[in-house]
């Protein structure tokens, strides 16, 4: 029957009994619970099992449409850097790698950078892309780092990093490495221009990202179950000869050891992003009303004033410069001090002391008894 499956045109082949070809990407099995999940629930559900809870990894372009508003956003061009500095060559040439990479994800590295509006929020993006190599760093990333914050200093914009990747781009040797002190200066111009600089922490940010740029948030956010570290579980483990505690490197295990400010549901994300956003900013204050120093406000309500002072303190106020001796309210007779009274108490407490040698500082101690 081979010549009925060769020959025969589908509509035909569904007459006579052929099985219809079902796409493979219909289902997709959780990694975490085992459970297999139809394709349009994970979408609708932002690639998060309903099942576990378990975040699975996100593509750059599937972010970039979770965070910007609907009236969409502007794609960055990056500056081309050199593809293959080193003419590196393994199992096969690094160049024949990439060409592979970028058929693959329809990306041309690993780093996409946007500019659009987040609840009303100018905002400078940059993600990454692990189905890219990993996500990992090369020359094409940390210029593409440097150019998001020039173009968030240049538009007044807050900058987020959301990375996943898997540390420094090992074919490209000291090149990739040099892009961590490159990327630390990208951040430190947006902290000089004194806008916000914000990190999302996806699954996984480990290796050279993770010892640089990933970890100079302002505010760093992570998503739940997401790896972070520099060096891998098992090669810690092999290095120290110890068991590491369970959880270790897991989002949720930094947040309880403080190295990150808290844990968001992918779903709450950008509901969290726009908070961070308008706090600091300083949204809610408007800068073309707001009074300068020592300017009056016209519409201000006049101040309630309770026990305000007599007239006479009015003028002494006036007329005098300097510090001014206040009397004391009017309802409130001043006390009256006996000046002997005083000095004969201080009599009283000196002689109460023992005598202390000359030139020699007297200590009382006030522990308490032990007793």
């Amino acid at each position: 029957m081979n010549w009925l499956k060769n020959f025969v045109r589908p509509k035909l082949r569904e007459l006579v009994g052929g099985q219809k070809e079902v796409p493979e990407n219909l289902w997709h099995k959780c990694s975490s619970c085992g459970q297999m999940i139809f394709h349009r629930d994970l979408e609708k559900n932002l690639h998060v099992c309903q099942h576990c809870g378990h975040h699975m990894r996100l593509g750059a372009d599937a972010r970039l449409e979770l965070l910007f508003d609907q009236d969409g956003f502007e794609t960055i061009k990056l500056p081309e850097v050199a593809a293959d500095p080193l003419k590196f060559k393994d199992l096969k040439r690094y160049s024949d790698r990439i060409k592979e990479a970028r058929s693959k994800t329809g990306v041309n590295d690993a780093l996409k950078v946007a500019f659009g509006t987040m609840g009303g929020n100018n905002v400078v993006v940059a993600v990454f892309d692990f189905a890219f190599m990993g996500g990992s760093m090369g020359l094409a990333v940390g210029e593409g780092l440097l150019t998001a914050a020039r173009q968030a200093v240049s538009r007044h914009a807050p900058l987020v990093v959301i990375p996943s990747s898997g540390g420094a781009r090992m074919q490209e040797g000291i090149h990739s490495l040099m892009q961590m002190a490159r990327t630390t200066i990208a951040v430190d111009e947006v902290k000089q221009a004194g806008l916000p600089y914000i990190v999302v922490l996806t699954d996984p940010t480990t290796g050279g990202v993770t010892a640089s740029f990933a970890m100079l948030g302002d505010i760093a956010i992570a998503e739940p179950g997401s790896v972070i570290g520099f060096a891998g579980q098992r090669v810690i483990e092999q290095t120290i000869r110890e068991t590491l505690p369970e959880g270790f490197q897991r989002a949720e295990y930094l947040l309880e050891h403080g190295m990150v400010d808290m844990v968001v549901e992918r779903t709450a994300l950008r509901d969290t992003l726009i908070r961070v956003i308008d706090l600091l900013m300083n949204k809610s204050v408007d800068e073309d009303t707001m009074p300068t120093p020592g300017s009056a406000v016209a519409d201000a309500p006049e101040p309630v004033v309770v026990d305000a002072p007599g007239p006479a303190l009015v003028d002494a106020l006036a007329s005098t410069e300097g510090e001014v001796e206040l009397p004391p309210p009017p309802d409130i007779a001043a006390p009256k001090i006996d000046p002997e009274a005083g000095s004969e108490a201080d009599e009283v407490s000196a002689e109460a002391l023992p005598d202390a040698p000359p030139d020699v500082p007297l200590v009382i101690d006030h522990e308490p008894d032990p007793k």
